[in-house]
């Protein structure tokens, strides 16, 4: 695996610290008025989601871990755990669905995910960036409400609720980011 020094450390970078892996978070560079500078990193352990905050100076040496990505259609969940398969080789692979944590909602029947790879074991899923969604429940539109940041809360389909604004009606699909569970646009 190649080495990287302390300050070329990015977020998204999947390093090998400590004995375990580790994903750059945020990274910050801090040059003190006395000593060298250093990178401040706040790391995530992929295995069992702790946090770290480490400072690496330019000298340290890290290593960084490169994952294998597949892109696995969902195909039903059971007991707790979601079952994924291969559409090259349509080999099936079981996970479990806390994975995924509080974006679990948005996984949809025969949605493609990108799953990452450490050698045979599968440490993240990422889910597409925007899912379409319909809104079960909200207030009625209003007339001439028309301010320019004013949003109505929403009940989603898949029991997720979203601020949407007002010119959205109840039984409309909706685009939603996953990653920062805001509504995106119409569908």
């Amino acid at each position: 695996m190649p080495k990287i020094n302390g300050n070329e450390i990015r977020p998204g970078n999947v390093l090998e610290h400590e004995g375990g892996l580790w994903v750059a978070v945020k990274t910050s560079h801090v040059k003190p008025g006395k000593g060298g500078a250093f990178a401040q990193v706040e790391l995530k352990n992929l295995r069992d989601g702790r946090k770290l905050n480490e400072r690496f100076r330019s000298a340290d040496k890290v290593e960084q871990v490169r994952l294998d990505q597949k892109d696995q259609q969902f195909l039903f969940e059971s007991d707790g755990m979601l079952t994924f398969m291969d559409s090259q080789t349509f080999d099936q692979i079981e996970l479990p669905a806390d994975l995924l944590g509080d974006r679990r909602p948005f996984l949809q029947d025969g949605m493609t995910v990108t799953i990452e790879y450490y050698g045979e074991e599968a440490l993240n899923v990422t889910l597409p960036q925007k899912v379409t969604c319909k809104i079960v429940e909200t207030e009625p539109v209003v007339k001439g409400q028309t301010a320019a940041n004013s949003f109505k809360p929403a009940l989603l389909d898949n029991g997720v609720r979203v601020m949407v604004p007002p010119f959205v009606g109840q039984d409309e699909d909706i685009i939603v980011n996953t990653e920062t569970f805001e509504y995106a646009e119409r569908a």
